[in-house]
Formats: C-alpha cells, structure tokens, sequence
C-alpha cells in the first residue's frame, strides 16, 4: 500500500500528547510494515529523526497550519491535490483532522471531543472550525480510532456514527518511565523542589486542565496541615489561563508552588519518578497520558473522577470531583499522609501500567488502516 500520514504534529522537542500518540505509533508501523511505502506529510520543514526507516518518503506541503483558516485551506486544497499526486491508498491522520474533498479512504485518530461539551473552553475560531468539521470528519472516516472505550462511546453517540466504526487504541507510555531508588529521589528533588517532597502536576494549561482549582486546592490543603510539600507544575500557557494567574497570585502559599514551563523526556521521568503523588484534576481526557507515566513509576495518583480518567487509572488512583476543591484538597492530605493508601496505590499502578503498550496501539491503529481494504 502507498499510505499517506499527516505527520504535522511531528515537532522537534515539541511533542504534546498527539504528538507523542504520532510518534511512538509511526516509528513502529513503518519499520514493522517494510512491504508498505508511507509518505509523511509535514506542513513545515522536519526534523530528521522523524525519518524512522528507508520506506518513508517525506514531503513538506506548506503553509505551516497555525490558524483554523490555514487547516480548512490545507486539508481541503492542498492535501487533495498531494494526496492524487503520490497515488495514495489511503490517509491515516493522528490528529483526527481529514480532508473531505479526498475520495480515498481516511482513518481519523480522534482522541476526545472536548470542544464539543465546553466550546468555550477554546478560542473562537478554533471552538467553531472544530465543532463544525470534526463530526463531518468522523461520518467521512472510512474507519475511526480513539483512544479510550469513553471516547468511542462519546463520538458514537455525539457524533450519530456506527460504534462499530470506531477501534480503541489506548495510549502507551515510555519506557523510560520507571520506579526510582530513595538516592535517586533525594538528588531529584534537591534539583527541582530544594530537597521537599512536591506533588506534580504535568499537562498543559487551558481550561479543561483546571489547574486554578489545582492551585486553590493546595493552599486549602497546605493551611490545613503543617505540611512543607511543594506543587511543581510542567506545562505551557495554551489560552485562557487568567484563572490561573489569579488563584496564584491568590495563594497563601506561592512560593511553594512552582512553574517549571515544559520539560524534555529525560527531566519528564525524573521528575515523575521523584514525585510524593501525581495529582491530575482534568475536567475532561479522552486518556491522560501522565497518568500512565505516574503508574509506570509506582507513584500514588489523586485524580478527577470524570470521563476517561477512571477507566484509564483504575484502581492507581483515589478520586475527586473536579469542580469540588474540598474534595481535591481531602484527597491530597489522603495521599500524602495514609501510608497503607500510598503503598496500596504504588503496587496497583505497577501492575495496571502492564494492560498498555506502545506496540499495542500500533498494532491497533495498523488494524483499523488494513480494515480499509
């Protein structure tokens, strides 16, 4: 097969959750699948490392695509006329965004519908282009894949299309996630947190990620206890964020909480793996990635109870009602201090993270490509 891929999430050291799903997936399609050729097409100059094999073929198809107008004139102008040129067979696109002019058969990865329950929660023109297109990608789709059993019972239901038409392909989590020795936690956290313990908290920060209730929440939790344990949040500003900045400037406790902007892969899992507890308050995650990563670490989870997030945690994590920063706080005194609750949380994490695999979803997503034939 000539299988075309839109690989435009492919950035260099920028690689966020569907980037990440793009990456770990690709790498292990093209070099399982030598009889296939793959053209990757990238909206801006790539990266050689995203070459994984000799039967790629890459091509960069401008302009980059930063704005919804700039998607509408990619997926619908310039992808039709690439798609004819290299004679593909097929379109797979790890982010869900197809081409409606195309006649070829397409598999859309789309991994939540959060625009479409809180469109408020994103800018304008993004919020309207996303919730008029994807339910009409979705009907396109030949086949579509989504990453948790909530998020193909959402789109089915959301979006009027056969559940049937829908492949779960869960997330993976690198393998340089692992459990730390006391030594390596100590050096850690003299690094990052001057010696304390901290809980972490890692996503990006918009509103579905309530991280100003995160932050209300720990100063509640803090004036509650004589505790000295820190909050270290890894991520960036995506849009929004002014709730965030007042909660902060708000707390009682500021200097201990602490914003470390985006982090690599090798800080990533040693600040993960040094962590006292994740704590994850998502309104809304079709997955959630750093959850896996806590579990692979053995680290005690706090979480939302909300959407895909206990279908994913199971039984690694305690719960709380997002909206509720009472329930948040009661639930971070929980997993700070119940010591049985930490080492029962720790052994369930390490045996939950076994149930997901990176060569899982590849094999999952591959599946979905050939049942389009």
């Amino acid at each position: 097969m000539r299988i075309a891929v839109n690989t435009r999430l492919l950035l260099k050291d920028k690689l966020e959750g569907i980037g990440w799903f793009t990456y770990e997936t690709l790498i292990r399609i093209t070099r399982d699948h030598p009889e296939h050729q793959f053209f990757f097409i990238f909206d801006r100059p790539y990266h050689d490392s995203f070459i994984f094999s000799h039967n790629i073929t890459p091509l960069v198809v401008p302009p980059p695509t930063r704005h919804p107008f700039l998607w509408y004139y990619w997926f619908e102008c310039k992808i039709p006329k690439t798609l004819k040129a290299i004679k593909a067979d097929v379109l797979v696109s790890p982010d869900g965004y197809i081409s409606l002019k195309s006649d070829i058969p397409q598999v859309a990865v789309i991994h939540d519908i959060n625009f479409y329950h809180a469109p408020q929660g994103l800018p304008f023109f993004t919020s309207r282009y996303m919730n008029y297109f994807f339910s009409r990608f979705a009907r396109k789709a030949k086949r579509v894949v989504t990453v948790s059993q909530f998020s193909r019972t959402d789109i089915a239901n959301n979006f009027n299309i056969d559940i049937n038409k829908i492949d779960v392909a869960y997330n993976g989590a690198s393998d340089s996630y692992r459990p730390l020795s006391e030594d390596e936690m100590k050096l850690i956290r003299e690094t990052f947190s001057e010696g304390k313990p901290y809980f972490l908290f890692v996503g990006a920060f918009n509103p579905r990620k309530n991280v100003a209730r995160l932050i209300e929440a720990y100063d509640i939790f803090r004036k509650g206890t004589s505790s000295a344990i820190q909050l270290l949040l890894i991520g960036e500003p995506m849009f929004k964020t002014d709730d965030i900045d007042k909660a902060y400037k708000c707390c009682t406790h500021k200097n201990d909480v602490k914003f470390l902007g985006r982090k690599g892969l090798d800080e990533l899992t040693k600040i993960t793996g040094a962590a006292h507890a994740v704590i994850y308050p998502s309104t809304f995650e079709g997955f959630g990635i750093p959850l896996l990563e806590a579990m692979k670490c053995g680290i005690p989870i706090a979480a939302s109870n909300a959407t895909a997030i206990p279908e994913i945690a199971g039984n690694s994590a305690i719960y709380f009602d997002p909206y509720s920063v009472d329930e948040m706080a009661n639930a971070m005194q929980r997993v700070a201090y119940d010591t049985e609750l930490r080492e029962t949380l720790s052994s369930n994490a390490l045996n939950r993270q076994q149930q997901f695999s990176w060569d899982n979803t590849a094999r999952v997503l591959f599946s979905s490509i050939e049942k389009c034939f």
